[in-house]
């Protein structure tokens, strides 16, 4: 089942050519970020469903519910560096909206922003060495000999 998110070589290569710095660094950004999108989307989870009940306008229950997985399931991924492209692309389209969402009431969308934009690097750079991505990748990879 895991060979349908690791489907191409390319991905495979990405993540093997990262060096040790490079990966360390990402290890901090994944670890850092995914343990604060966990953290933020722990009241969410806990009533996935009406979180924004509280508010003026609340989202359709089924988009609160996705908002509260993508942040609190996507920043555990992230700590682990396991499925890293679902996780990036759940956690992007849901700071996407954040970002659209705090201009609309004039508050400040800055954090928003920082949060797509590590999204975004990390669905472009991948996880990192230090990985379970990384690892299942290695596995995949046929052996020479």
């Amino acid at each position: 089942m895991l060979w349908v998110l690791f489907p191409c070589r390319m991905w495979n290569k990405l993540i093997s050519h990262h060096g040790a710095r490079l990966s360390g660094a990402l290890l901090l950004v994944r670890v850092v970020a995914g343990a604060f999108f966990v953290t933020h989307g722990w009241g969410k989870i806990q009533d996935p469903f009406h979180w924004m009940d509280k508010g003026g306008s609340p989202a359709p229950a089924v988009f609160q519910l996705l908002a509260a997985l993508s942040e609190f399931g996507g920043g555990l991924a992230w700590v682990l560096g396991l499925l890293t492209p679902l996780a990036c692309l759940g956690i992007g389209c849901t700071m996407v909206v954040a970002v659209f969402t705090t201009v609309s009431r004039g508050a400040s969308f800055e954090l928003a922003a920082v949060y797509l934009t590590l999204a975004l690097l990390l669905l472009a750079a991948g996880p990192g060495r230090f990985s379970v991505d990384d690892l299942i990748a290695r596995r995949q990879r046929p052996t020479m000999g």
